[in-house]
C-alpha cells in the first residue's frame, strides 16, 4: 500500500469518527475505517476497564462468527489472558519506548516475542483466521483499549509495515474518542445536575413533552411528582451552605431510589430545594404508592424537615390535556397545597378538586411562590 493511498485512508478515518454524533457511532467509524485501511477482514474495538480487570469489547465490525455481535453487551476477556496490555506495554513505556502495533499469526511467532500471546493465537485459529494485528489505543497517556485488525486464512499475513501503519491508525482512533468522551461529557452535563447527579430541568422538559406526545398518541399514563424539600433555609442558615448541600444530594439519593421503583422513571432537581419524578407507563396508584413512600424516607433524613409532595397523572380525571404545561402546573399545585396545609403525605391533583381550582386560578402576584408556566386556564 502507497503512502498517499494510507494517507487517505488517515484522512477518512479522522473524518468519520469528528462525523460521528454518539459513541456507537465513533466506535463503528473506529473499526471499519482501520479494518478497510489495513485491509483487513474483521475488526474489534476494546477498552481496558482496569476496575474490573477485564478487556471489554465495544463493536465487532466485519467477517463475524456467531458469537461476534456488532455491539456486545456482554463480550469480555479477563486481562491476565492478554497480559501484554498490562506488562508489556507497560514495561516498553518504562523503558522510554512507544506503544506500538504488533503482528501476530495463526501459526505463533517465529521466534520470541515481547507481545505474543498465546489466547490470541488460540482465537485466531478457532475463527478462522491467519493473522491479526493489535495496536494499543492510548489517552492521556494511559492505555485505553487496542485495536484489532484480522485477515482470513489463505490471505497475506500482516508485516512490520502493518504494525506501524496500524500505529499511525490507533492514534487517530484516540483522537476521535477523545472528542466524543468530550462531547459525551458536554451532553452529559446540558442534562444533568451537578450538585446531585440526577436530571435538570431541560432533561425534565425534553422527557415531559415527549411522554405527553406518547399519552396523546395511545393513552400511555404520564405522571409526574414534584416535591419541595423543606427546611433548606433552615438548614443553610443554621449549618452552612455546605451542609446544605449535602442535605440536597441527600434528598436526591432518595429519589433515585424511589424512582427505580417505578420502571424507567427519570429522577431530577428542578433548581434549589425543588425535585420531580416523571413516570411513564406504571398507573397512578402505583406513582402515588411511591410518592407516599418518599414522603416517608425524607421524613426519616437526619436534617430537613421531610417534603412537600404533589402528583398528577393522566391516570386520574384531570380533564382534557393540551400540552405538557398543564400537567406540570397541575403537579406544582398539588404540591403548593401540601406544603401549604404541611402535609406528611403527597397531594393528588386529580383526587382534590381544591388543586384543579389552583392550577386554573394561580397565586396573585405578590405570592411568594407563582405556579410555574402561568398561563390562562383556557391555554391550559
Amino acid at each position: 500500500m502507497g503512502d498517499d493511498v494510507r494517507l487517505r485512508a488517515v484522512v477518512t478515518l479522522a473524518q468519520a469518527m469528528a462525523s460521528a454524533q454518539t459513541p456507537r457511532a465513533s466506535w463503528r467509524a473506529a473499526t471499519l475505517g482501520a479494518c478497510e485501511a489495513l485491509g483487513g477482514s474483521f475488526a474489534a474495538l476494546s477498552v481496558w476497564e482496569r476496575e474490573l480487570g477485564r478487556l471489554k469489547v465495544l463493536a465487532n465490525v466485519g467477517e463475524r462468527v456467531e458469537d461476534e455481535a456488532e455491539f456486545p453487551d456482554a463480550e469480555t476477556y479477563p486481562v491476565n489472558h492478554f497480559p501484554e496490555i498490562a506488562e508489556f506495554l507497560h514495561e516498553r513505556w518504562a523503558s522510554g519506548g512507544e506503544p506500538n502495533a504488533w503482528v501476530e499469526t495463526a501459526d505463533g511467532p517465529a521466534e520470541s516475542s515481547a507481545g505474543y500471546c498465546h489466547q490470541r493465537v488460540a482465537a485466531l485459529r478457532r475463527r478462522g483466521r491467519g493473522s491479526c494485528v493489535v495496536a494499543p489505543i492510548v489517552l492521556s497517556g494511559r492505555a485505553w483499549g487496542e485495536l484489532y485488525v484480522a485477515r482470513p486464512v489463505g490471505t497475506p499475513v500482516f508485516d512490520r509495515a502493518d504494525a506501524d501503519f496500524a500505529t499511525v491508525l490507533a492514534a487517530v482512533v484516540a483522537a476521535g474518542l477523545a472528542q466524543t468522551e468530550r462531547l459525551e461529557e458536554a451532553r452529559k452535563l446540558a442534562f444533568t445536575d451537578p450538585l446531585t447527579g440526577l436530571a435538570n430541568r431541560r432533561a425534565v422538559d425534553i422527557g415531559l413533552d415527549a411522554a405527553v406526545d406518547r399519552f396523546l398518541t395511545d393513552g400511555t399514563v404520564v405522571s409526574l411528582v414534584v416535591c419541595d424539600l423543606n427546611g433548606l433555609k433552615r438548614v443553610n442558615d443554621t449549618h452552612g451552605h455546605a451542609v446544605g448541600d449535602r442535605l440536597l444530594e441527600r434528598f436526591g439519593s432518595v429519589l433515585s431510589v424511589c424512582g427505580a421503583m417505578l420502571p424507567g422513571a427519570l429522577a431530577a432537581r428542578l433548581g434549589g430545594d425543588e425535585f420531580c419524578l416523571l413516570s411513564v407507563g406504571p398507573s397512578a396508584d402505583a406513582v402515588i404508592a411511591v410518592a407516599d413512600e418518599l414522603c416517608v424516607r425524607a421524613g426519616e433524613l437526619e436534617l430537613g424537615d421531610g417534603v412537600a409532595c404533589g402528583v398528577a397523572s393522566t391516570g386520574d380525571p384531570i380533564g382534557r390535556l393540551k400540552s405538557a404545561r398543564r400537567l406540570f402546573r397541575l403537579a406544582d399545585a398539588a404540591q403548593y397545597r401540601a406544603k401549604a396545609a404541611r402535609s406528611v403525605k403527597p397531594v393528588v391533583a386529580g383526587r382534590d378538586g381544591a388543586v384543579m381550582r389552583l392550577a386554573d386560578t394561580p397565586p396573585p402576584s405578590g405570592d411568594r411562590r407563582r405556579l410555574r408556566g402561568k398561563r390562562p386556564a383556557s391555554d391550559a
